[in-house]
């Protein structure tokens, strides 16, 4: 069976994140979100995928562009204009067998759950999970083991299964496809594909999400999956520790890294290749530095994701935050994580205040960001790529 991965769109809700590459690619402890994807697919049994891409569809080319490191083959399929999740399952057409495992690039799922879909002996099966506020999402009616109806974000919805975004259909949704009409976001919606095939008698199944399941869609959620795949972390020292650093718990160090005197680092924490960190820093749980990386002398870093290529300045604190490609912090830079008054922090993404959900969040900071010495950081600041951040200054 191959598996199409839906890899095209770039993820705006990601802000700033996703103004250079697809939010598939940004990393979760150090790996690319959809290599993760692929990863439990291929654990499931899965060896041939078909991606459909759009948005940085050279980046992610680029990276899989030598398929043998991860023991798979890919093919792709550009789907230019991103019309809906049944426009994109329907660029597949012809790519696939006579059932095929759907995907999304953005969410994480168990191999033990894509395994049981897999082997689900209904014509169509969805997966579902329950949900504590169903009219939130797009859910399931269901009797017995079949699916009824698909019923999109309903005031009084039927049942609290909501649907999950991961499908094994039969080629047959390509002729529902092919007569969908658009729906009422101007889209090409599968759930309305796929109610076309239960209309005509189709079997269609469901299987119920017992495992891990990770939907990326906020940035924040990028941390939520970076503590996750950091709690099964192996220990892995490639790079060279001088004497007087001391390293706790599970610590990957990347070939080309040194680790100078004086640094504490309490893993889990995954550093990349060719990093230079220290002396005297403190890197504390959950956090991945990626490629390149630069931490300077008395830093402390928390529970952050750090990406290629960026300096962090003497004397900085970064908490709780995501650091986009190459940005360079000046000396004693500040990021706030937790407000004063102990309540979750709001985040403004697409001009819309956001509530994280979390009691500690530091700042969402795009690729090129430049801040000067004794710049301060508020929580939940989104920073733009290329902003040059004065000394001294508060952003909120």
């Amino acid at each position: 069976m191959k598996a199409v991965i839906l890899a095209a769109g770039q993820g705006t809700r990601m802000g700033p994140l996703t103004r250079n590459i697809p939010k598939v690619m940004l990393p979760i402890a150090n790996k690319p979100l959809l290599l993760h994807v692929i990863q439990s697919a291929r654990d499931a049994g899965i060896r041939e995928f078909v991606l459909v891409v759009g948005y940085g569809a050279k980046i992610i080319e680029d990276y899989f562009k030598d398929v043998s490191l991860f023991d798979v083959s890919i093919e792709y399929v550009h789907q230019e204009k991103q019309m809906g999740t049944a426009d994109a399952v329907g660029s597949a057409k012809g790519m696939v067998g006579d059932r095929f495992l759907v995907l999304n690039g953005d969410i994480i799922v168990n191999p033990a759950h894509i395994k049981k879909l897999i082997e689900c002996g209904s014509d169509v099966v969805l997966t579902a999970r329950h949900v504590d506020n169903p009219s939130e999402y797009g859910v399931l009616e269901v009797q017995g083991a079949g699916v009824l109806r698909i019923i999109e974000k309903s005031p009084d919805p039927p049942t609290n299964l909501a649907n999950a975004g991961i499908y094994v259909f039969p080629s047959s949704i390509f002729d529902a496809i092919s007569v969908t009409p658009l729906s009422i976001r101007k889209e090409y919606e599968i759930t309305d594909s796929l109610q076309m095939l239960i209309d005509k008698g189709t079997n269609v199944g469901f299987l119920t999400l017992s495992d891990k399941w990770m939907d990326i869609g906020r940035p924040w959620e990028l941390l939520d999956a970076n503590e996750y795949f950091l709690s099964v972390l192996q220990p892995d020292i490639s790079g060279e520790i001088e004497p007087f650093a001391t390293l706790k718990g599970s610590v990957s160090v990347g070939e080309g890294t040194i680790i100078r005197n004086g640094s504490y680092i309490a893993g889990p924490v995954i550093i990349g290749k060719n990093c230079d960190i220290g002396p005297n820093c403190y890197i504390r749980p959950g956090t991945s530095i990626g490629d390149n990386v630069r931490i300077g002398n008395a830093v402390e870093i928390k529970n952050s994701i750090i990406m290629k290529g960026t300096h962090i300045g003497h004397l900085s604190y970064v908490g709780d935050s995501i650091i986009g490609e190459r940005c360079n912090f000046g000396a004693g830079t500040k990021v706030a994580n937790l407000r004063h008054d102990g309540r979750t922090i709001r985040v403004i993404l697409k001009e819309k205040l956001i509530d994280s959900g979390r009691r500690k969040l530091g700042t969402i900071m795009g690729d090129d960001v430049h801040t000067g010495i004794n710049s301060m950081i508020n929580v939940g600041a989104v920073v733009e790529s290329k902003a040059m951040i004065a000394p001294g200054e508060l952003v909120k």
